[in-house]
């Protein structure tokens, strides 16, 4: 059993900051990537940033003001957001691709956590 639990999310003004967490906890034998993505009202989910370990990718819209960090030890990742803009509100998930200890590779995901920027 795999759990991804995230915290950090809130309500920001435009031009703030916030930092996501996610941390993933259970039968892990190894994370081959992690990553966050996030779904607006009425648009599909689309992908934010990923990491693995050696690279990590950005969508265009958030490419210099997110990034996206991860640390081996803790099997956590984190999307520290900065320069926030109303179109950034959205539910943000993590993902993880990784492999159990039964010898099983699957992507997992979190619950969400809900990002709102506004005045």
């Amino acid at each position: 059993q795999v759990q991804l639990v995230e915290s950090g999310g809130g309500l920001v003004q435009p031009g703030g900051s916030l930092r996501l967490s996610c941390a993933a906890s259970g039968s892990i034998f190894t994370i081959y990537a992690m990553g966050w993505y996030r779904q607006a009202p009425g648009k599909q989910r689309e992908l934010v940033a990923h990491i693995t370990t050696g690279s990590t990718t950005y969508a265009d819209s958030v490419k210099g003001r997110f990034t996206i960090s991860r640390d081996n030890a803790k099997n956590t990742v984190y999307l520290q957001m900065n320069s926030l803009k109303p179109e950034d509100t959205a539910v943000y998930y993590c993902h993880a691709d990784l492999g159990t200890t039964n010898w099983r590779r699957n992507d997992y995901w979190g619950q969400g956590t809900q990002v709102t920027v506004s005045s």
